[in-house]
């Protein structure tokens, strides 16, 4: 059984700055952290159908510190859907939808988790980077 985790986060922006903060490598690095220490993971992300990117960080004896990944989706500036590996694959999907009144709703929909201790893993490590999001979009 594959189990999905939705989140949604109202943030204050635009929707162009939102999509650019979700498909900017280096604004990726400032909110897409390793949960541990707090600092930003490299990446080589592109929203570019087809193109294979990495997250990398620091590894533990538990983790090679690599999220590898696949763009599936691009839809400018309303969707992106990218695959999501480290250890099992998942799809990340985000949905952006324009609130009016300068706030914009972001829809996290990951697919594929194997199980509530994953479910939890991701519902934790999601929350805690869209809170680093949050922050990056008021600078």
């Amino acid at each position: 059984m594959s189990l999905t985790l939705t989140l949604d986060f109202q943030y204050t922006t635009t929707l162009e700055k939102l999509w650019s903060a979700l498909t900017d490598s280096s604004k990726l690095a400032k909110w897409v952290a390793n949960i541990h220490t707090g600092e930003g993971m490299d990446n080589n992300f592109k929203p570019v159908v087809g193109h294979r990117f990495q997250f990398r960080t620091l590894p533990t004896e538990y983790w090679n510190g690599i999220i590898e990944g696949e763009v599936l989706i691009v839809e400018e500036p309303h969707r992106l859907s990218y695959t999501w590996a480290s250890g099992e694959k998942h799809t990340v999907t985000w949905t952006l939808h324009d609130l009016g009144d300068g706030k914009v709703n972001l829809h996290l929909e990951q697919t594929g988790i194997s199980n509530a201790q994953a479910l939890g893993g991701a519902k934790y490590g999601w929350g805690k980077w869209c809170g680093e999001l949050e922050k990056m979009l008021e600078q």
